[in-house]
């Protein structure tokens, strides 16, 4: 089969699932992924997979970049060429709405499948500049997925549609992402995109409550708006001895295999594809208990959930683990157990 897969070429979860669903499916069909940039995560060595770059001109008559356009005709340009059967589009927003145009355009029998990933429902897709045509898009696909069933029943909530909704969960690598060893001194680890939705204030005020007690260390991995925000309160608090930050990692297994707790207290979250590497990585971690983490996160097993903003009760989760050298080590087992029995790329994608 010729399948091709749109996504964005972040270091998000939407773009790191669609490069590790690339890969896979690779092993038994024709793949093309089509974006402007490419996936950090695409490894584009096997002869089964094809990158085509979307190209957007800078033309004065556009105030903005027309990318729904560019990519419209670039996914008709791959549509033709490689006669594909299916068009994945990880996304909605452009994705679905170029997909559909070009399945019009080419007058095409090619299937649409969209997987929506979060912030194209509860987010952005609720802005009235966008709802009409999100709405439209999902509708009007062939296939509709989400990573979890918080997103499936905010998606029904926020929006006329009457397409099904099948629930496909993310899924890592875990013969990536194992334990590597541990250190003396403890390792703290947060892997975002630093927007504000990730709190990432909240992460440096409960690191600054542990490091009070146990001598430990924080790696803030990523880029984003709210990165400089981070900075200056670890200056403020006295802790630029103690975090690290590390920017964007093409490959976080290895920082995540020598860690001892993963810390994600975000306001909102459909899925936490890096609290499910950390798991794997046999990481306990502890988390918000908002939208699908506790789908993923069993509370006293693999880790602990706590409240959006109750730093205190957070803080006091983390210094459990990071005291008990028996718990840690029984949490992180079970949590790749729990991996391995639910979310490996054998046990999603067929």
């Amino acid at each position: 089969m010729k399948i091709g897969i749109v996504c964005y070429p972040t270091f998000g979860g939407s773009g790191i699932l669609a490069s590790e669903l690339g890969i896979s499916l690779a092993k038994e069909h024709e793949v093309h992924l089509i974006s402007y940039a490419c996936p950090p995560r695409l490894r584009i060595d096997n002869h089964r997979i094809s990158y085509h770059k979307v190209d957007v001109p800078p033309y004065p008559l556009f105030e903005y970049s027309p990318y729904t356009l560019a990519l419209t005709s670039k996914i008709i340009d791959v549509m033709e060429h490689h006669r594909l059967d299916i068009i994945h589009v990880h996304y909605a927003i452009p994705h679905a709405a170029s997909a559909y145009l070009a399945k019009k355009a080419l007058h095409g029998k090619v299937k649409i499948v969209t997987t929506l990933h979060g912030t194209d429902v509860y987010l952005l897709g609720l802005n009235p500049s966008y709802k009409p045509i999100v709405e439209f898009s999902m509708e009007n696909s062939d296939s509709l997925t989400a990573v979890s069933e918080f997103l499936k029943k905010e998606t029904l909530e926020k929006f006329n549609i009457t397409r099904p909704i099948a629930v496909i969960p993310n899924f890592v690598n875990s013969e990536k992402y194992k334990r590597i060893g541990r250190g003396k001194e403890k390792i703290i680890c947060h892997i975002s995109n630093f927007r504000p939705l990730k709190r990432t204030a909240d992460i440096v005020r409960i690191f600054g409550m542990i490091v009070k007690e146990i001598d430990s260390r924080l790696y803030l991995v990523g880029e984003g708006p709210t990165k400089c925000t981070a900075q200056r309160l670890v200056e403020k608090l006295g802790l630029k001895k103690k975090v690290c930050f590390r920017g964007n990692v093409s490959d976080v297994s290895k920082i995540l295999g020598k860690s001892d707790l993963f810390l994600l207290p975000s306001e909102q979250e459909s899925f936490g594809l890096a609290a499910l590497e950390a798991m794997s990585s046999e990481v306990p971690v502890v988390a918000s208990k908002v939208g699908g983490l506790p789908e993923v996160i069993r509370h006293g097993k693999d880790g602990y959930l706590a409240k959006v903003g109750d730093l205190e009760t957070m803080a006091e989760y983390c210094l459990k683990i990071l005291t008990n050298d028996g718990l840690a080590e029984k949490m992180g087992k079970q949590a790749r157990m729990r991996v391995l029995e639910k979310f490996t790329t054998e046990k999603v994608v067929p």
